[in-house]
């Protein structure tokens, strides 16, 4: 095939991935602008993305994308050292014209590539991964902010994304617009004209990038992204929606609710009521009684899910905070208290 056994067929199929990792670089520079501008939205973006089938769809063709892009990457390395022989020892200084990125976008490609593994590991990992597998964290996996928490409060995080920006820089302003020399766009007029383009269009880019990086350790180490009462509040309602999604109409009334109250109030009465719980279930005889009505045991294993659910979201924000002992919980138990009676 074409494509495959002849060099401007690999370099054909290069180009078409480089302009397609191009349009998603620009895409994502500008999803990561607004968690900026908009914390909130950007959480909403995520929600939206998510697992859904279209986003899954994306995920697919955007990794289909980067696979042929590095494996015909190698095969041209490959097929470029093979070429060259034995000569490529004997020259010590770059050959005139030639730039030095030109010499080792495959090197720039590998620091790309561990950049990207070190991406996907805080993020893709820990948000579209686990609603695939339908395993469930402390944090919701649509809470993009708090992923961002996650990993920027981190020291070595936002160096290895400068490298990571650098690379990437260095990588796409020369493979921007060789790609339209790939395919046949070799004018002495507009390559030259391509090369001010992809300066500037890459340096726009990286520089959005390394002002987020920065941006986002800055407020992951004020911690804002925990105690931000809108994101707060939203946090909250993503775990009541994901309880509505695992137990439906029956979860309506306890959900409404938990929704419906402060997250101060929330965040000191909810352990309490997960405590409570907890000592009732050791009570002696208590398990006997759940195994005798049925659907009381299935209303209280319910409440203690959800309730241990935002208990432990609420820990995280609260972090190692103190809080003041409250009285025993009126508002929330209720419900729970009812059932077990």
């Amino acid at each position: 095939m074409w494509l495959s056994s002849s060099s401007v067929g690999r370099k054909f199929v290069m180009a078409c991935s480089g302009a397609f990792l191009v349009l998603f670089v620009t895409f994502h520079c500008l999803m990561n602008s607004v968690a900026i501008c908009w914390p909130a939205a950007y959480n909403s973006i995520c929600e939206f993305l998510g697992a859904n089938w279209y986003a899954l769809i994306a995920s697919v063709i955007l990794a289909a994308f980067i696979i042929v892009h590095i494996i015909y990457a190698c095969i041209l390395t490959m097929q470029n050292r093979q070429a060259r022989g034995s000569q490529r020892y004997a020259i010590s200084k770059r050959p005139a014209g030639v730039e030095w990125t030109s010499q080792n976008m495959f090197v720039l490609g590998v620091v790309i590539l561990a950049f990207l593994v070190v991406h996907l590991i805080q993020f893709w990992a820990r948000m579209q991964l686990q609603e695939i597998r339908g395993c469930e964290e402390a944090l919701p996996p649509a809470a993009g902010t708090l992923f961002l928490q996650e990993a920027f409060q981190l020291v070595w995080t936002p160096i290895v994304y400068i490298i990571g920006f650098i690379a990437l820089w260095l990588h796409m302003n020369h493979g921007f617009w060789s790609m339209f020399q790939s395919v046949g766009w070799d004018s002495t007029v507009w390559i030259p004209r391509l090369k001010k383009i992809a300066v500037c269009w890459s340096s726009i880019v990286v520089l959005l990038f390394i002002a987020q990086a920065i941006v986002f350790t800055v407020k992951a180490h004020q911690g804002y992204y925990k105690t931000d009462p809108a994101l707060r509040d939203q946090y909250k309602e993503m775990v009541a929606a994901m309880k509505e999604k695992d137990f439906g109409p029956d979860a309506a009334q306890v959900l409404t609710q938990i929704k419906s109250m402060p997250y101060e109030v929330l965040s000191q009465q909810l352990p309490q009521a997960v405590e409570q719980m907890k000592m009732q279930k050791n009570m002696p005889g208590f398990d006997q009684q759940l195994e005798a009505n049925p659907d009381m045991a299935r209303q209280f294993n319910m409440n203690y899910e959800i309730f241990n659910s935002f208990a432990t979201l609420f820990e995280y924000l609260d972090g190692n905070n103190s809080q003041t002992e409250v009285e025993v919980v009126e508002a929330v138990a209720p419900e729970m208290s009812n059932t077990n009676n």
